[in-house]
């Protein structure tokens, strides 16, 4: 289901077709939202406030990719906190992006 619910998701926020470092690379700033989401449940913050808490934190990202934190928040939200907790959300969401 983590898997099925993701590629869903990864549909929504599809990249333009990109020469592999350049995929790669994207690839890795969404595994950085994905890993500061993930930190940010981890951290008992409430969803409502999981945009500005990390935009506060003035992460390194290309401020273009903030622009996927509303979309992917709810992904987070939604899985059971042992999936949180065991998975590393950023490398499955960034194996699963590299596959697209």
């Amino acid at each position: 289901m983590l898997r099925l619910s993701l590629a869903v998701l990864l549909a929504c926020i599809a990249v333009p077709v990109l020469a592999d470092a350049e995929k790669a690379e994207s690839c890795g700033f969404q595994a950085q939202v994905v890993s500061a989401i993930q930190q940010a449940r981890l951290d008992n913050v409430k969803e409502r406030n999981v945009e500005k808490t990390i935009l506060a934190s003035d992460p390194a990202w290309p401020a273009n990719y903030s622009n996927a934190i509303p979309l992917i928040t709810p992904w987070v939200y939604e899985l059971p906190m042992k999936q949180v907790r065991d998975n590393d959300l950023s490398e499955i969401w960034n194996q699963n992006c590299l596959g697209q």
